[in-house]
């Protein structure tokens, strides 16, 4: 493998062994015993010059204690992600998956009630963090305080919680859920 050029996805999926391996406190050796791998192989991995089998990510994610798709997630901000409120028909149930959290994370589930003509500067959080606002009712301009949205019932909003952003209601109140996720570190 000397000489060899590391693909981007080499270099991700490596990247993401070594930084779960690293939050739950592993040594390479660790990892390595529990997933029956060798140290050499893992070392490669997580250098990015591996091309692991599905068989091998499975037996890493296993051992690390995380869903397989979280090994193969890259570190990239899609900056704020906004998904729009839908509609379904009277009597129907209606369920969608709104934003998948990756393991490795602290989540805290908070309830914001805003009254009316309110506005709230968000106090950025620890690198890395995620704020993801569902609003329940009402009407909310919140987000990047250099780009914030306006969000009407149903929305979902998801932005980075480590820079400044704000909350803001206009004519009336709102009510929010709001899911903050914070990396672990050790």
């Amino acid at each position: 493998m000397a000489g060899r050029s590391t693909s981007s996805t080499a270099a991700s999926v490596g990247a993401q062994i070594r930084r779960r391996r690293e939050q739950r406190g592993m040594t390479g050796s660790e990892l390595a015993r529990r997933a029956g791998l060798s140290k050499a192989t893992l070392s490669k991995l997580e250098a990015g010059l591996g091309n692991p089998t599905v068989e091998t990510l499975d037996a890493l994610a296993i051992a690390l204690r995380i869903p397989l798709t979280d090994l193969l997630t890259r570190d990239t901000d899609p900056g704020p992600v906004y998904v729009p409120g839908t509609e379904i028909a009277e009597g129907e149930v209606g369920r969608e998956l709104l934003r998948r959290i990756s393991s490795g994370n602290s989540l805290e589930i908070w309830r914001l009630r805003m009254p009316e003509n309110t506005e709230l500067d968000g106090v950025p959080h620890a690198t890395g963090t995620v704020e993801h606002l569902l609003v329940v009712s009402g009407r909310l301009t919140a987000g990047p305080s250099d780009a914030p949205r306006e969000l009407r019932p149903g929305d979902l909003l998801a932005f980075a919680g480590d820079a400044p952003h704000l909350y803001r209601t206009g004519a009336g109140p709102a009510d929010v859920t709001v899911v903050i996720a914070s990396p672990i570190v050790s």
